[in-house]
């Protein structure tokens, strides 16, 4: 199978290994032996606000925290136990979003000019949620000032790259152990984002409209939460950002799904403070592990 590193300009591009102190941007929970074919990853919980980006941003750390997908590696928690690693990321998105490509980014937040090869026009770049963000989730603008290149590029180098690094090792190592690796990336959903529908859904499910995994195992996950009494939605309004994209190639073996739950299932969006929900979701997180992975197997 081809390297799952993506390609970087080669004046940018570090060894494909994270180096020393990189381990820092990602801690992978590991089963003491890994006996399913699944890898289960967490690229928004991140919660280590370092003092100098607090410092840079123009908002307070309980308004940076919104933009997190705060508790997701808690709510999946088990699945080491239940022999399948869990990698997640400890930066917090506002900081670099693992979930997009290495250089999404918006040209208005930099004081110096960016490279021809930087992604300037993504709809992602203009809503204000490159690889750096502009702004947080309620659109609150992050800076007051404007960023060096160089500082994206510290980020994406020392945070983005490792975390990739960790994930495609994973997902490579299960493809080649099982012949088949099913990456399920973990994630939740603020009201806001569902608002419009209605009645709006508690989990949200996307296989980049069947591009990033095969039906099967969809429809698995889809009867799982609808038998547990969760309104479920199929790549609406969430499809897959980059890590499904990118991961899933189920005709290589690697099929990735992207899980999104509403946080009000489980949190107080206000005060971010764990709900009375969070037990009885993390129990259904864990009863989901066997279930995708008898699918799985049988792929």
């Amino acid at each position: 199978m081809d390297s799952l590193i993506p390609n970087l300009p080669p004046d940018l591009a570090p060894a494909a290994e994270p180096g020393p102190g990189h381990a820092a941007s990602y801690v992978i929970h590991a089963p003491a032996g890994q006996t399913v074919p699944l890898v289960f990853a967490s690229a928004h919980s991140g919660r280590a606000y370092t003092r100098a980006f607090v410092a840079a941003a123009r908002l307070d750390e309980l308004t940076l925290r919104h933009s997190e997908d705060s508790y997701v590696d808690e709510i999946f928690a088990a699945a080491p136990a239940l022999g399948a690693p869990l990698l997640a990321a400890t930066f917090p998105r506002a900081f670099c979003d693992a979930n997009r490509e290495p250089w999404e980014l918006d040209p208005a937040m930099f004081e110096d000019a960016l490279p021809a090869w930087v992604n300037t026009t993504s709809p992602r770049v203009g809503a204000g949620f490159g690889t750096i963000p502009r702004v947080v989730a309620n659109g609150e603008a992050i800076y007051g000032v404007r960023l060096r290149f160089a500082e994206a590029e510290q980020r994406v180098r020392g945070y983005w790259r490792p975390y990739h690094a960790a994930l495609a090792a994973l997902v490579e190592a299960t493809r080649a152990r099982f012949g088949v690796c099913l990456l399920v990336d973990c994630h939740s959903m603020p009201a806001s984002a569902t608002a419009m529908l209605a009645p709006p859904p508690d989990v949200v499910l996307g296989d980049a409209f069947g591009a990033a995994c095969v039906p099967a195992l969809v429809r698995c996950a889809e009867a799982f939460f609808s038998g547990r009494d969760y309104l479920t939605r199929r790549n609406d309004p969430y499809a897959g950002g980059y890590v499904t994209r990118y991961y899933g190639r189920p005709r290589r073996g690697v099929h990735a799904l992207q899980i999104e739950f509403a946080r009000r299932l489980y949190m107080n969006e206000a005060t971010l403070e764990k709900g009375t929900g969070f037990a009885r979701l993390a129990a259904d997180a864990a009863a989901l592990v066997p279930t995708l992975a008898d699918i799985a197997r049988a792929l």
